[in-house]
């Protein structure tokens, strides 16, 4: 295991994390402490868990509001899919159907 050592609200960390995952450990710990920062500006000296927790429901929801985004992507990723293979199998029918009528129409000009 590889060991970081992160910096959040001023205090120094010491984590561990798989070969070759430090530097995003490094860059998740400094969105951490940005979003504190940016909580401690805009409600001052609340104390350091409510800022803590506060930061944790901020990337909670940002999460949530991501997964929700997705799923609802795929949703309309699956319509769609649902509709161009519904045109497909529109546009097959009329291709025998217009084979078939060519094959008429051929049959009936050699007659």
């Amino acid at each position: 295991m590889a060991q970081v050592s992160v910096t959040i609200d001023g205090r120094k960390y010491r984590l561990s994390c798989n070969e070759g995952e430090e530097a995003r450990l490094e860059q998740l710990a400094g969105m951490v402490d940005e979003k504190i920062a940016e909580l401690r500006s805009a409600f001052g000296e609340i104390g350091d868990q409510r800022l803590v927790v506060m930061a944790a429901l901020t990337f909670a929801d940002q999460l949530v509001e991501a997964r929700e985004s997705a799923a609802a992507e795929q949703d309309r990723l699956r319509a769609a899919d649902a509709r161009a293979q519904s045109a497909a199998a529109t546009l097959d029918g009329l291709g025998a159907r217009i084979e078939e009528l060519a094959g008429r129409l051929g049959g009936s000009a050699e007659g």
